[in-house]
């Protein structure tokens, strides 16, 4: 293989690499930006609950956490 054909593969996946990079930064910042949305959603919820109300369902909310931790079904 010459030295010309090695430069134009390199090149060619260095360029592959830079895009699915891309790609993936891209997708990244899609699903941050939706879990950014959906915590202040949730927050505005939770502030406009008083504050007994409010303690009861994050305290809910973790406990359902921890037993589906435990139970092995947490996923991302």
């Amino acid at each position: 293989m010459s030295t010309r054909t090695k430069g134009i593969l390199t090149l060619a996946l260095v360029a592959g690499a830079a895009v699915g990079g891309y790609y993936l930064w891209t997708f990244a910042m899609e699903k941050k930006k939706v879990a950014d949305e959906a915590v202040l959603s949730i927050q505005s919820e939770l502030d406009g609950l008083d504050p007994a109300t409010r303690a009861a369902v994050i305290a809910k909310l973790s406990s359902d956490e921890v037993k589906r931790y435990k139970g092995g079904a947490a996923t991302a």
